[in-house]
């Protein structure tokens, strides 16, 4: 994975598996995207998980605010640096 890269946080997994499959088509992403879990501090239970789609942009190309209006269509967010 490349040093840049943009960070959506996304609500549950099934919500971060469709937006992965879903940046390749809208952004034309070729690099597949990773997906983390992320527990918050003392929360074991996954209902409580955040999930992280975690994808490169070493060109610069992506425009963040579009990411963040992706991201919401699943009820997230990209995470500002």
């Amino acid at each position: 994975m490349s040093d840049v890269r943009h960070v959506l946080v996304l609500p549950d997994r099934d919500a971060a598996e469709e937006a992965a499959q879903a940046l390749a088509e809208r952004f034309g992403i070729v690099e597949e995207p990773r997906l983390v879990r992320d527990a918050l501090a003392g929360e074991d239970d996954a209902e409580d998980a955040q999930w992280l789609v975690l994808l490169g942009d070493e060109d610069g190309r992506l425009d963040p605010a579009e990411l963040d209006e992706f991201a919401g269509e699943w009820e997230g967010w990209r995470e500002e640096p």
